[in-house]
């Protein structure tokens, strides 16, 4: 009699899911959104960073919400620089070749243009409560904006969002890479076993280093938007700034090895078999899809998430904190996406890669190991502590959506206090959960979330287009009217 595995089954069936999610169709419809949004915005990104960057570090001095737009934005940072800007860009690299590189910036340059439309539409159809708080997303500017009609389109991306933060993208997977990164450094052997679960060893260094973040997590948790928002300011732009110097020392330090590079990204983008030799297997096809695909993982550009934050941002204008949301794009993909990539195409460490063996964030390590001028356990130590404290932020910043999705559906804060429980408890059992199908399922729900997102910028673009030029249009003519007067 045949024995059907049926745990193999489900895995294999949710692997086809996600990649159907996650398929050329969601990858060209972002892709559309954001070009779109960049001709009806007056292309934003280009003409408008610098006035970004700007307002990114200066807080408005009027404005109703409940955290500082600084506050917002590291906020929603935590939940976008995470693993895939370590792991994910190596893994792009590594099956879609270097070119991938090139065409993730093509999906930042873009995705731009989407954030910043997002930002702007979480201002305008934002909700204050009855307690002061304020609550937005995707799930009023469908609901508010395109109509009471559509309000089953704004509960089926609230259904997602708490899907996707509760389910893996925001708990087990997190806290199962924060642990395995412990283990990796203190005890790759697994020398010192705590007990044994379902046939798998698990190390003290697993066990104290789960608590450790669990306890750590709940403490932020807890204490809601405003702590998540206070710890988000502190961790994250620290830990973003020690990433990208560590890796700027790397790319410095083989300066002389950044055109070579620089120009196997660019030839490797268009024509890989040329680049990088038939053999490889690495196609344009796949080179554009890991790049865009990953690209559009990591900076979250499309899929709804990051205006649940802004939503609570202290402002008057929503051009304004439309273009501070932009930077997190900006920052998140065109920064430290691109410093990852750099630093492993410059060591050649993509060339250490053995599928199912050595991937992922072994790939970036060897490339800050041959990169970095010290000691290799030093190297290793730097890039462990920087992936468990973006991957520890991850975790709040997702608690937070999920719960704002969970409010939009529920109105109960009771139910949410519930809920932060549950989420807590799902942080504490993430490391001794396998990984593989959980982070396919967070994938499956992740991009599910981009398609009624999607839907509402295409049908709010016209009022994006419209308010941004008549904003930047009185803008001009009063900085026009400011210099006159000066120059009298």
């Amino acid at each position: 009699m045949q024995t059907i595995n049926l745990s193999v089954d489900i895995n294999s069936l949710i692997e086809k899911v996600d990649g159907l999610v996650w398929g050329w169709p969601l990858i060209i419809l972002i892709l559309c959104a954001g070009a779109w949004l960049t001709v009806r915005t007056g292309f934003v990104q280009v003409f408008h960073l610098g006035k970004a960057l700007k307002y990114m570090v200066k807080n408005e001095d009027a404005g109703e919400g409940e955290v500082t737009s600084f506050g917002a934005l590291c906020t929603a940072l935590s939940a976008t620089i995470g693993t895939g800007n370590i792991v994910g860009v190596a893994t792009a690299i590594c099956l879609g070749g270097p070119g991938a590189l090139l065409w993730m910036l093509v999906a930042a340059f873009f995705g731009m243009a989407t954030k910043y439309s997002e930002g702007f539409l979480a201002i305008k159809f934002r909700e204050k409560k009855s307690d002061g708080h304020f609550l937005g997303g995707p799930f009023y500017y469908i609901e508010k904006g395109m109509g009471e009609k559509w309000k089953w389109l704004a509960k089926l991306f609230a259904v997602f969002g708490v899907l996707a933060g509760l389910m893996g993208i925001g708990t087990i997977t997190q806290i199962n890479g924060i642990t395995t990164a412990i283990q990796n450094f203190f005890d790759p052997d697994k020398t010192n076993i705590a007990f044994n679960l379902f046939g798998n060893d698990y190390s003290w260094a697993v066990v104290i280093g789960g608590i450790v973040v669990t306890l750590c997590a709940a403490l932020v948790i807890i204490g809601g938007i405003k702590r998540i928002a206070k710890v988000s300011e502190i961790v994250v732009p620290f830990m973003a700034i020690i990433y990208i110097l560590f890796a700027l020392i790397i790319v410095i330090s083989h300066i002389k090895d950044i055109p070579a590079a620089v120009a196997l990204v660019c030839k490797s983008a268009f024509n890989p078999q040329a680049a990088l030799g038939a053999a490889t297997g690495v196609t344009l096809k796949l080179a554009m899809q890991k790049g865009i695909g990953r690209g559009i993982f990591s900076n979250e550009a499309g899929l709804g998430s990051a205006p649940i934050a802004t939503a609570a941002a202290k402002t008057e204008n929503t051009v304004r904190q439309g273009l501070v949301t932009m930077t997190g794009t900006f920052i998140d993909t065109i920064v430290i996406c691109t410093l990852t990539g750099l630093s492993i195409v410059v060591t050649g460490a993509q060339n250490s890669y053995v599928a199912g063996v050595f991937e992922g964030v072994n790939i970036t390590t060897t490339a800050w190991q041959k990169g970095l001028p010290w000691n290799e356990n030093v190297s290793s130590f730097i890039l462990m502590v920087c992936l468990a404290f973006f991957a520890f932020t991850t975790i709040l910043g997702w608690d937070y959506y999920s719960e704002r999705c969970l409010e939009y559906l529920t109105g109960s804060q009771k139910v949410i206090k519930v809920y932060r429980v549950i989420y807590i408890i799902a942080v504490f059992i993430g490391p001794y959960l396998t990984v593989s199908a959980v982070w396919n399922i967070a994938d499956i729900f992740n991009g599910l979330m981009a398609f009624p997102n999607l839907v509402a910028l295409f049908a709010l673009s016209g009022v994006v287009g419209r308010e941004t030029r008549a904003y930047f249009k009185k803008k001009n003519h009063e900085d026009i009217t400011d210099i006159a007067a000066k120059n009298r």
